[in-house]
């Protein structure tokens, strides 16, 4: 695709890169095939390529972000299926997030949409936050005959009721930042990134990857400082906000690093493992010595499935009779490119493996888009459970959070590391039926 950026303009790190992104472009539009908002839409200004022409012109203008932009990105999931499919190597990822950060700097939202993007960024990377605001959304559950029904805020407001679980799980201090030593002779050191949003959610993701990492001879550190990985906020274009939390979360694994020493930093989130995976790219032009620690974080980032494929895991109890079906989370198979080892390791464990059709479709969780772009959303969550329903599972496994809270209903869904450390000697995962 040809550019006309000018020299001053290419004198920006986010704009230079982006030309380069664009400039690989050739239109071939095989993206629209594995986009799901074109899939579910039919609008070309819903696909990719269409998103990029959008975002091309948008750049090169140098104006403010218009309505129609906005609302073409804001239906971006950033799935990533179309940098699966592309036959070029676009960095779609790179793109559509400089165009967040964009649209944030130049575009005033409507003043509800700005609360309530505002409201989001404060108070899902804060656990603590984040907990009293589900115990508000279960007071609030009674009452919501009172939200208006067809609006884009009674939408919104409705998703996030619908989202709220109906019991909050207890704290859980092994998350909190510490030392767990290996019960078993020591093989390795990672550090594990606890996170924000799944430390409320499901406590007992986190639970399940020390048990199993420690019986495994790694010892395991929570590094004091590390909270939320940026991803929730940098996908929002919040440049700023984001860039500090990824800060934080540096300064807290290099201090680990430089005290001991680490074989990985290891993630069971695959939303943040895509995010801490490019921290390379987004220090790029940091001054020293964040650049050079950045791009140390991101070499040693591992998806858990990762890991403990490469680490040998093997399982300690007989083979169960349960038919599991994988959810490959888009942030694990798009953003990683991480797509056997999952599979394997299930099978390894000794289930049944399926997968649903169309499993490179996403399931309409995408970080904060169930909430923001609800009715795209509950599609997009209807069809994959009525792809995962043909398979006939006795539950689902999936390795992202926002996954598993998105497609939780009448079939179990546990996070596959549960399942991992059950057959390697932990308890039974909750929820997971009699077998």
């Amino acid at each position: 695709m040809q550019t006309s950026f000018t020299a001053e303009q290419l004198a920006d790190p986010q704009t230079a890169a982006s030309n380069q992104v664009l400039r690989t472009c050739v239109h071939c539009g095989f993206c629209t095939a594995t986009c799901p908002t074109f899939v579910l839409l039919g609008d070309e200004l819903d696909s990719p390529r269409g998103r990029i022409y959008l975002i091309k012109d948008m750049l090169e203008s140098g104006r403010p972000a218009t309505e129609e932009v906005v609302r073409h990105v804001d239906r971006c999931l950033s799935c990533l299926a179309c940098m699966t499919t592309c036959p070029s190597g676009v960095n779609y990822m790179h793109l559509v997030d400089h165009a967040r950060q964009y649209i944030e700097e130049t575009y005033e939202r409507p003043l509800q949409e700005r609360v309530m993007r505002d409201v989001l960024a404060a108070v899902l990377p804060r656990p603590g936050l984040f907990r009293w605001a589900i115990q508000g959304a279960q007071l609030a559950k009674p009452f919501r005959a009172l939200l208006p029904k067809k609006t884009k805020l009674g939408s919104r407001l409705n998703a996030m009721l619908d989202l709220a679980p109906a019991k909050l799980p207890r704290y859980e201090r092994a998350q909190k930042p510490q030392t767990h030593a290996a019960s078993s002779p020591r093989r390795g050191r990672v550090a594990l990134l606890a996170g924000c949003a799944q430390t409320v959610l499901d406590p007992e993701i986190n639970r399940a990857t020390i048990r199993l990492l420690t019986r495994l001879g790694i010892e395991t550190v929570i590094a004091d400082g590390v909270g939320c990985c940026s991803a929730l906020t940098h996908h929002m274009g919040k440049h700023d906000q984001a860039m500090a939390t990824a800060r934080a979360a540096i300064a807290g694994w290099t201090k680990v690093l430089d005290a001991g020493g680490l074989d990985a930093i290891v993630i069971n989130t695959s939303g943040c493992g895509t995010t801490v995976k490019d921290y390379g790219f987004m220090f790029r032009s940091e001054p020293e010595p964040w650049r050079s620690q950045a791009a140390r974080v991101s070499e040693l980032a591992m998806d858990i499935t990762e890991y403990l494929h490469k680490l040998g895991y093997a399982p300690t109890r007989p083979a169960s009779s349960l038919r599991v079906t994988y959810h490959s989370a888009c942030s694990l198979q798009h953003g990683q490119r991480i797509t056997e080892a999952p599979k394997a390791l299930l099978r390894a464990a000794g289930f049944t493996v399926t997968e649903p059709a169309e499993s490179h479709l996403c399931c309409g969780s995408a970080g904060t888009y169930n909430l923001v772009q609800p009715e795209i959303a509950g599609r997009l969550r209807a069809r994959k459970l009525d792809n995962i329903a043909i398979t006939e599972p006795d539950l689902i496994a999936a390795g992202n959070i926002g996954c598993i809270t998105q497609l939780a209903g009448a079939t179990p869904i546990v996070h596959t590391v549960q399942l991992l450390d059950w057959m390697a000697g932990g308890p039974v995962p909750p929820g997971v039926p009699a077998h």
